[in-house]
This record gives structure tokens, C-alpha cells and sequence, in this order.
């Protein structure tokens, strides 16, 4: 499955730029240090909003759970780094059960481990 009009997933440059790549946001610092350590930067944030953005494209929703706000979907898969390598992620999307148009909004990611079968790929 993937998430409804994933074509139209939105990530905002705020949140790869002040949280995701944050080096002093209070959460995003440790997620700053995982993603530059792969080659991503401040610099060129929009590499990293770009393959934010073709995740759900590319992977399947691993998990999906509605709220009284719509409906939050966790998908997981690799992710291409700037430097060659291949880190497994978890994204967060969140698609607003008052928006008609429903596009998915980025909320956040996190490195996770692969699992047997993904080392075999």
C-alpha cells in the first residue's frame, strides 16, 4: 500500500533545514548527525527534501494509524546518500483528514535497522 497521493507529498524546507539537520534542535541534533555523517548538509538541504520526498514513492507504508486529525503512515525502505551508501530510514507522514485535496505532509525520519531480508538486496 502506499500513501494516498504520495506524487504530491509535500517536505517542508523547514523541517529538513531547522529540525532534520538542526544541530541544536533539542530532537532533530542526533537526526543532524546521522544524516551528515551519509553526506547531506544544510548547504544543499534540498537533496535531502528530495529524497525525503521520493521515500513513499519508492517504499511501501510499513504501518498506517488514524487520529481525530487524519490519518499518520510510517513507511520504510533505503534511502540513497550522497556519499554511495544505503541507510535504511523510517518516514513519517501525516495526511489532515480536513484537507479534501489529502497531501501527505512530511513530519520526521529515523535511521532504523535493516532486517535480514533487506541485507540480502
Amino acid at each position: 500500500m502506499k500513501i494516498p497521493n504520495v506524487k504530491c507529498a509535500v517536505v517542508p524546507q523547514s523541517k529538513v533545514v531547522d529540525y532534520l539537520l538542526s544541530r541544536t534542535h533539542p530532537v532533530g541534533r542526533h537526526k543532524a548527525e546521522f544524516f551528515e555523517s551519509f553526506g547531506f548538509s544544510n548547504e544543499n538541504w534540498k537533496t535531502l527534501a528530495e529524497v525525503l520526498q521520493s521515500h513513499p514513492q519508492k517504499h511501501e507504508v510499513f504501518r498506517h494509524t488514524p487520529s481525530p486529525y487524519g490519518m499518520r503512515y510510517l513507511v520504510d525502505g533505503i534511502i540513497l546518500a550522497p556519499d554511495g551508501r544505503q541507510p535504511m530510514l523510517r518516514s513519517v507522514w501525516f495526511v489532515d483528514s480536513e484537507d479534501e485535496a489529502e497531501i501527505p505532509r512530511f513530519v520526521s525520519a529515523y535511521p532504523i535497522k535493516r532486517s535480514k531480508d533487506d541485507e540480502r538486496t
